[in-house]
């Protein structure tokens, strides 16, 4: 008697005549570009000793009340899924957090949905947004998750160049430029990962005009809102007439040490948030629960941290500016975020053979500035988000580097 299970033929054998095998990955994530930074990181994991200056992320612990707040509801039994929109608890509070600082208001029930970070958020953005073919342009250098987002959403990736002689602030001429019949948002990631740069008023209200008079969307990832120094952080839908055509992305992970939580946000309007709720509900289901609870204490009671690291980022900074500067790597004074994007041609090295030669040399680990796109080429990008006497030993080590460079090629 046959088996139930299909009978082996011989077409099913390599060589036999059955047809050949198709690749078995995606075409569109074969497509996908690699990120610029992974054999660097392979070189950093393989070097002992080095000061590492590469890692975007704090390296202040997260506040101890609101590690307490995630422990305490987890002991009294919150350990659930929570509303595919997240607590309805946290979202009040986030809408009134948003609206105290920026004055532009989400109903928590409709507009405001928790997301398993920042990355989720912008990736739900995108497949709420796009159609096959549809364009983003994106201002450059950017942070390396954009590309990848867009072409897996199937939209097409438009790169706009910034330069330091602007401040790395996108302008609309250059907007202007890159506009076709396709183009449907803009992605702009500001405060930037990876030059520090900030939009200004001025900047954003041209932006936003444009945008209005073209039609576009506009996908504001500000998770660096609160990394700001000596301005103000301009929220991008509290301009005129962008509310109804933005979504805004934000975050725990930087402004409360929180990386590892892995929670962010989403605030739009009711039609689009519903369509990025209709991928959330099916690829995540709910925020992580614990980092809800501890979000909500977080923005009860973790203002008065995020005053101190904002304060001790800024000291860093100063000194890293400084010393970038007076060695001669010319760097734009970052307004924003915990990065500086120091210009190292002068050097006669490109930006990865400056990194792989001073990780090797000095034992310090910097990121190629060409991992953010085209703009970043001869550029690397310092986090001085790292121990202040650290970071003071590999500005050090980086200054006898980059005088040896220059004594070679003198000597040459």
């Amino acid at each position: 008697m046959t088996s139930p299970a299909r009978t082996l033929q011989s077409a099913d054998v390599p060589g036999s005549g059955h047809r050949a095998r198709r690749g078995s990955n995606s075409a569109t994530v074969d497509g996908l570009p690699s990120s610029g930074i992974r054999r660097f990181f392979e070189l950093l994991d393989e070097t002992q000793g080095v000061i590492s200056l590469a890692v975007g992320q704090p390296d202040f612990p997260t506040p101890a009340q609101i590690t307490n707040a995630a422990s305490d509801a987890m002991l009294a039994g919150h350990t659930g899924y929570t509303s595919n929109y997240g607590l309805p608890e946290l979202r009040e509070r986030l809408s009134n957090h948003i609206h105290r600082l920026y004055g532009v208001r989400y109903d928590p029930g409709r507009e405001l949905m928790m997301t398993t970070g920042v990355s989720e958020a912008l990736d739900l953005a995108m497949r709420a947004l796009l159609d096959h073919g549809d364009e983003v342009l994106v201002p450059e250098p950017a942070y390396v998750a954009y590309q990848p987002v867009v072409l897996l959403a199937g939209g097409h990736y438009v790169p706009v160049p910034t330069a330091p002689e602007a401040d790395f602030m996108v302008t609309v001429d250059a907007l202007e430029e890159r506009l076709t019949p396709a183009t449907k948002a803009i992605l702009l990631g500001y405060p930037s990962n990876p030059t520090g740069a900030v939009l200004e008023r001025p900047a954003m209200e041209a932006i936003a005009r444009f945008a209005r008079e073209h039609d576009l969307f506009v996908i504001a990832d500000e998770l660096y809102d609160r990394l700001v120094y000596g301005i103000d952080h301009v929220c991008f839908p509290s301009l005129d007439g962008m509310w109804e055509r933005t979504i805004l992305l934000g975050g725990f992970s930087k402004a409360y040490a929180m990386t590892g939580w892995r929670l962010g946000y989403a605030a739009a309007p009711p039609d689009i948030l519903e369509a990025m709720m209709k991928v959330h509900q099916y690829v995540m289901m709910s925020a992580p629960t614990a980092a809800q609870y501890a979000a909500v204490e977080a923005l009860d009671s973790g203002e008065e941290d995020v005053r101190g690291m904002l304060a001790e980022y800024d000291r860093r900074r100063r000194m890293v500016v400084d010393r970038l500067n007076a060695m001669g790597l010319d760097t734009v004074e970052p307004r924003g975020a915990f990065y500086a994007f120091p210009d190292i041609r002068s050097t006669g090295l490109d930006d990865f053979t400056f990194a792989e030669t001073l990780l090797a040399e000095e034992h310090v680990a910097v990121v190629p500035g060409s991992a953010f796109g085209e703009s970043g080429r001869g550029f690397v990008r310092i986090c001085y988000a790292a121990d202040y006497d650290d970071i003071v030993e590999a500005m050090d080590r980086t200054e006898r580097f980059v005088a040896r460079r220059r004594s070679a090629d003198g000597a040459s």
